[in-house]
């Protein structure tokens, strides 16, 4: 079986760069054993204007057939223990594990030679010319077409002499984009398996870590995850099922804001902490904690708890008698009472603790009576229009003695280097607030329902442009205030 990869340079960037990222010198061909045969390095052209290396992987047939007994025999791959089969020729599992064995270093996206490069999108134009397509040319864009590919692909016939045979399950396969070498060696480490749906060996528990290490940043996203994930992991059920909700994980840190790497965690460039900054996520929940603590809060509500991280936080300080997390999903309520080990909890810590369905723009009688409500990250992802609802139920019904809000500062969006202008800082964001605009509201609902309301900078305060995350804590001040609910207007008791 054979693959390509191309890429075009200048030159002061020269494509013979390629090299130096596949940790393989284009002035030699090199060969490495593996289980199954000899994997070939070797490089058909070499130049400063266009460089293309290839990997030839020549299957050992009777290696294979000795291996394939040793499988189980109703497994997907039963059929590849045959000494007559497709597999020296069509891209598989076999040409994803060389990918991995022989490119290992490029595929982690290391370079000590030429870091920079790493780093960078480069033109790259890969061919496979037999792929084993279970779905067809279709899939096979669905599959790559999100990744930021353009994807040329042929279905190769039966029997070119009889064409009223039809096509094969084989096709051939160009892929052309600017992307960066480690990301592109990552899709076909997944989706070569996935396009054949068969697996030339047991998959066991550790191939979800290898499926997830491979799909980071990008498969959480993807619009065929489920197909990816099920595909990849043989159709293990609990595998699969172990698989996706730990990418539902990840999507859920990315749409709180906790954990965007490219984003929160090159934020604090004043740190004192020079060698490896602290992330804003971080940093936000220290604030929050810090003014609980402050507010002298011993029962607190988490609004829009997410995946628990602050209800995990919490639980470590004594001073917090009760904590009670409200998310309206109940899948993200499942992966937060995972994370925080509820069913292995002891007894007493339980009682401290516990996760609610709900919707923050309705009323809730399970809400009142508590010392503190924390809103991070969370009025961003409402629709404007339903604020208000979302305002009544936490400061006219619910009324804790201390509510924090934070919300991220549109201002400083031009301080990130990897956020095109003009736009949000994830794409569930309804809207981003200016200082001005987050105290314009901070001040109405505190004028409203009878809170005082100060305002605190969460990261580096730039001034220019102001801190990356906004707080507003507000105080209850007047408890006999009330809001009439069907004209939101606040009334003397």
């Amino acid at each position: 079986m054979f693959l390509t990869i191309s890429t075009t340079g200048t030159p002061d960037r020269p494509a013979t760069d390629l090299g130096f990222l596949l940790h393989k010198h284009p002035d030699s061909a090199q060969a490495f054993s593996t289980s199954y045969g000899t994997a070939h390095v070797l490089y058909p052209e070499a130049s400063a204007e266009r460089c293309t290396a290839a990997l030839l992987l020549e299957i050992d047939p009777v290696a294979l057939m000795r291996r394939g007994k040793k499988k189980d025999r109703s497994a997907p791959d039963a059929a590849l223990a045959q000494y007559v089969n497709d597999r020296p020729y069509a891209a598989s599992s076999l040409l994803a594990v060389a990918l991995s064995s022989v490119f290992s270093s490029a595929l982690r996206g290391v370079c000590k030679a030429r870091p920079e490069r790493a780093e960078e999108a480069l033109p790259l134009r890969i061919e496979v010319p037999a792929l084993p397509a279970r779905g067809g040319a279709d899939l096979v864009r669905k599959l790559f077409e999100p990744l930021g590919w353009q994807v040329t692909v042929e279905a190769v016939a039966l029997d070119a002499r009889f064409p009223e045979w039809g096509a094969s399950r084989y096709v051939t396969l160009v892929l052309e984009g600017e992307l960066r070498l480690a990301q592109a060696l990552r899709h076909l480490y997944v989706l070569l398996p996935v396009l054949d749906d068969a697996k030339h060996y047991w998959v066991s528990a550790d191939e979800v870590d290898k499926l997830l290490r491979a799909g980071e940043g990008w498969l959480a996203e993807h619009p065929e995850q489920k197909l990816i994930t099920s595909r990849y992991l043989s159709r293990r059920w609990s595998l699969t099922r172990q698989a996706m909700e730990r990418l539902e994980l990840v999507r859920l840190a990315d749409a709180d804001d906790t954990d965007v790497e490219e984003i929160d965690n090159a934020v604090d460039e004043t740190s004192d902490t020079e060698e490896k900054p602290v992330p804003l996520a971080v940093q936000r929940r220290e604030a929050i904690l810090d003014a609980l603590r402050a507010s002298g809060a011993a029962r607190v509500l988490d609004l829009g708890c997410g995946q628990g991280q602050l209800v995990q936080a919490l639980l470590k300080d004594a001073r917090v008698t009760e904590i009670v997390g409200v998310d309206v999903s109940v899948r993200a309520l499942t992966i937060a009472a995972r994370r925080l080990k509820l069913d292995r909890m002891g007894e007493r810590r339980a009682s401290r603790v516990q996760l609610l369905q709900g919707s923050l723009a309705y009323t809730d009688k399970r809400l009142k009576g508590y010392d503190a409500a924390v809103l991070s990250e969370v009025i961003e992802h409402l629709d404007l229009p339903r604020l208000p609802a979302l305002e009544y139920a936490v400061f006219g019904s619910a009324r804790p003695r201390t509510v924090l809000v934070t919300t991220p500062n549109v201002e400083y969006n031009v301080r990130w280097e990897t956020l095109p202008a003009g736009h949000v800082r994830h794409g569930d964001h309804r809207f981003e607030w200016t200082r001005e605009e987050f105290r314009d509201w901070a001040e109405r609902v505190a004028a409203r329902h009878g809170y005082d309301v100060r305002y605190v900078p969460v990261g580096p305060d730039d001034p220019e442009v102001g801190p990356p995350t906004q707080m507003a804590v507000f105080t209850l001040t007047d408890p006999t205030t009330r809001t009439d609910p069907s004209t939101k207007e606040a009334k003397a008791a």
